[in-house]
């Protein structure tokens, strides 16, 4: 698969199957955050991975996932992820503008794992403090979100915008998840207006 193929077959991922996740990957999957561009070149963050499957077990209940679809959309029990990365930021290094950074990691870390066929669901819907408390986190360091990860047990479907960019569960609980078409948010040379029933194609 090229590099092109593997960003427009990335989907986010919420039922997992239970096979650990290599300390090798995870490492490399890290790597690719830690080297993903950064403003200034201050890089804040650094990632707690957890992968013991008790600390996995206590940080489950403090993520919130499928805000259409939940519960139905939830990890169900023994499709839960085996693995996290919590992206942290140094606040003592940057304490406004880190977004950025966060935003460039995570599509890094979220790519180099699909790269080996390992799904992910990039959460920011997340109990800060008790996560903060529960992996004994500085108090100059913020909990930005949590990274899940596992091998894949769903296969999510691109559909086409149809007016809402609701989510939804079919009967046989296959997740589709409706994209707006490139020409609906395309311009060239400048901003081109476009009919109200054209920007919603």
């Amino acid at each position: 698969m090229n590099f092109y193929d593997l960003i427009i077959s990335r989907r986010t991922i919420r039922q997992f199957r239970p096979e650990p996740l290599s300390r090798e990957q995870l490492e490399r999957i890290v790597n690719a955050g830690r080297l993903a561009p950064s403003a200034g070149n201050q890089q804040p963050l650094e990632f707690i991975v957890v992968d013991e499957p008790r600390l996995c077990h206590s940080l489950f209940p403090h993520l919130r996932w499928a805000a259409y679809i939940s519960p139905r959309g939830n990890p169900r029990p023994g499709q839960e992820p085996v693995a996290y990365i919590i992206t942290l930021v140094n606040l003592s290094l940057r304490s406004q503008g880190y977004e950025y950074d966060v935003g460039a990691a995570m599509e890094n870390m979220i790519l180099a794992a699909w790269a080996e066929g390992i799904g992910s669901c990039w959460l920011i819907s997340i109990n800060r403090e008790k996560i903060a408390s529960l992996l004994e986190i500085p108090e100059n360091y913020r909990v930005d979100c949590v990274l899940a990860l596992g091998y894949p047990a769903e296969s999510p479907i691109v559909e086409k915008f149809q007016g809402s960019i609701r989510y939804w569960l079919d009967d046989e609980g296959r997740l589709h998840v409706p994209k707006r078409p490139l020409e609906s948010v395309i311009h060239f040379n400048r901003f081109t207006h476009r009919p109200p029933s054209a920007q919603q194609l």
